[in-house]
């Protein structure tokens, strides 16, 4: 792989980095609007993310229908259980 490639490939996964953080803001302000005040775009991600550590990371197509699929409930259920699991939240 060249210099170049190598560059590009950076540039597409700082680009794809920054698109899934806009579906995750995106999806934060939405729970917002509906009274859940104090949802960010980086626990959004904790969320959907949560279970792509035991099966990897889907495809792209995946991640933003896990995204923009996501319920408050759902949600919920999981901040519920990582705090009863003591698990650190920021």
């Amino acid at each position: 792989m060249t210099d170049r490639e190598d560059e590009e490939r950076t540039i597409e996964a700082a680009e794809l980095d920054r698109t899934i953080e806009q579906l995750c803001e995106s999806k934060a302000e939405e729970f917002r609007l509906i009274g859940y005040d104090q949802v960010s775009g980086p626990d959004v991600w904790e969320c959907v993310s949560d279970k792509y550590h035991k099966n990897g990371t889907p495809p792209l197509h995946a991640i933003v229908n896990d995204i923009l699929s996501l319920k408050v409930t759902q949600f919920m259920n999981f901040i519920t259980l990582s705090m009863y699991r003591g698990e650190k939240r920021r």
